[in-house]
């Protein structure tokens, strides 16, 4: 029988042999040998995967005419000229190399720009996804959301139950919002008039807040004690996001950062606090309605009083706090997606009544006929009074001719993420290039507009009844009942909304809310330049690309003075 004690000592015996320390040597540097000959080939073979991509984007892209790339790393000379927009740049590409033009930003960096209104339809329906990287902005502000995926997949029913939200609340409360809104902004205009001329930028900032907060809180947002708190650091919030978002690490070590951080979270608590607040008065107007009403009367006051006026449930229907009660336990916060929506909604409705005001001011004749059809109208109105501003086509020409003119965003920007493009013409963009349409040049194109593309003509979007073009001898001599507004989403060459799949899905919302809106403002005001107005035009930083946007002083004399 084995002694356990010399067992003991031979296994001792062995480990601690000269032969034995060899060994564990040897498997050692093996085994090393062999990870790092592993981690050789997974690094040449992921190099070499991103080699043949770069060949294949190049192979690819041959055929597309564009500038020449003054090195490697892409660009050309053209961005090196003093003074010279993005935009500048892409319309002497154009001239050169036709409507299709190529720009390489970098060695896997492609930039697609597309004129030709076809090939921009054509463009706008096959490409659906966005850019994965153009929402850091947006999360650094409101947190993270869905609802503005890159992948169009992942934001198609979303974006479908928004729309049909939108028409909804349009078709029940077409005829408040705007008269809602327009007392709360006439009050506010007597306020600030008492300093003197008003900031026409302000003011329109003020109306599409103000639109925004009634849409997506309900009635009871103007009454909120906190609106005004809420816009002023909703307004400072992103008016700093482009600047934190530049960076590309998230800069922790900055203390204006976290300043930042925390008037992010202040503004999500005030979301969250309005949110109660028109849930509460939400409640309260319902439960007073069934004391005193029946059901039949009941039906009738909540349509005419609108989405405050709502029953508890039918409340919590309403997609937009639906939303906010599916997400909270999941990765999106709560409000993400109102803020977004707020932000995106109030920047482009901004915009648009900034220079509508402007184009108003400096044409008085125009005002003066716009003011005419809006009396007209109001001596004989329709039975439902949001119906009555597709009866005032002028105002409704002067808003899309303002549109055209001064778009919100000077370029629209797709992607196609997964699959390359091919257009009739033969040209095949390949997948994750950035396709932008350089939407100014395109809305101020002689071809497509004629040869005062570059001036203001609302009459250029209405037609008589002849079908004949219109035009101010016409509107004179044969009044407003004989002109009727031409869709001007049938010009292909029409983009201030977008086109294709991701269209906005609130234009038709939005025109007939600030149509109404400014009928009722110009029904009791006259707009004018002021006399310490300073005709300058200011520039600011929009979607990383600079644009111009007029922003005058402007008097609101009451008509009945």
């Amino acid at each position: 029988m084995n002694n356990p004690n010399t067992d003991s000592f031979s296994l001792l015996g062995v480990l601690h042999s000269p032969h034995f320390s060899e060994l564990l040597r040897d498997f050692a540097t093996r085994e090393l040998n062999a990870f790092l000959w592993l981690s050789l080939v997974v690094v040449t073979t992921l190099l070499l995967r991103r080699l043949f991509s770069l060949f294949g984007i190049w192979r690819r892209a041959r055929t597309i005419p564009g500038p020449p790339s003054s090195s490697f790393f892409g660009g050309c000379k053209l961005f090196s000229r003093p003074n010279f927009t993005f935009t500048d740049v892409l319309s002497e590409c154009h001239k050169k190399y036709g409507p299709i033009v190529k720009l390489w930003l970098g060695p896997t960096q492609l930039l697609v720009s597309v004129r030709d209104p076809i090939l921009i339809q054509d463009m706008l329906i096959k490409a659906e996804d966005k850019l994965p990287y153009t929402g850091k902005l947006f999360h650094l502000a409101f947190g993270q959301s869905s609802l503005f995926a890159p992948s169009f997949e992942k934001v198609q029913k979303r974006r479908e139950l928004l729309a049909t939200e939108l028409n909804e609340r349009l078709l029940k409360n077409g005829d408040m919002i705007p008269v809602k809104v327009a007392d709360f902004i006439t009050d506010k205009i007597e306020n600030i008039k008492k300093k003197g001329g008003i900031d026409s930028r302000l003011v329109s900032q003020h109306i599409a807040f103000t639109i925004m907060g009634v849409t997506f809180f309900g009635d009871g947002f103007l009454a909120s004690p906190k609106a005004a708190m809420y816009e002023e650091l909703f307004m400072t919030i992103a008016k700093d996001a482009c600047f934190w978002a530049s960076y590309n690490v998230t800069p922790f070590w900055r203390r204006g950062f976290w300043k930042y951080q925390c008037l992010c979270t202040k503004l999500k608590c005030l979301t969250q606090d309005i949110l109660q607040h028109c849930r509460k008065g939400c409640k309260l107007s319902s439960h007073t309605k069934h004391d005193v009403h029946n059901e039949s009367s009941n039906k009738e006051m909540k349509s005419a009083d609108g989405a405050q006026c709502c029953s508890d449930d039918e409340f919590q229907d309403y997609y937009f706090f639906r939303d906010l009660k599916d997400h909270q336990d999941g990765k999106e916060e709560s409000c993400g997606n109102v803020m977004r929506m707020i932000f995106h909604g109030c920047q482009t409705t901004s915009v648009l009544i900034t220079d509508v005001l402007t184009r108003l001011v400096m044409h008085g004749e125009i005002q003066d006929k716009v003011y005419s059809e809006i009396r007209m109208v109001g001596r004989n109105p329709s039975k439902y009074e949001h119906e009555d501003v597709y009866r005032m086509p002028l105002l409704l020409a002067t808003i899309y001719e303002s549109a055209r003119l001064l778009p919100t965003g000077s370029m629209l920007q797709r992607c196609s993420l997964k699959h390359d493009l091919s257009f009739a013409s033969g040209v095949t963009i390949p997948a994750g290039a950035v396709l932008v349409v350089p939407v100014e040049l395109v809305q101020k194109d002689e071809f497509n507009w004629g040869s005062d593309a570059s001036h203001f003509n609302p009459y250029r979007f209405l037609s008589t009844v002849t079908n004949r073009s219109g035009s101010a001898e016409d509107l004179s001599s044969r009044g407003f009942s004989s002109f009727v507004l031409n869709d001007p989403n049938e010009n292909a060459a029409f983009l201030p909304f977008g086109s294709g799949a991701r269209a906005c899905i609130g234009q038709k919302f939005i025109i007939q809310l600030v149509a109404s809106v400014l009928a009722s403002l110009l029904n009791k005001y006259e707009i004018r330049l002021s006399i310490d107005s300073n005709d300058d035009s200011n520039t600011t930083l929009k979607n990383n690309l600079l644009q111009r946007h007029p922003s005058s002083r402007i008097l609101f004399v009451r008509r009945d003075q």
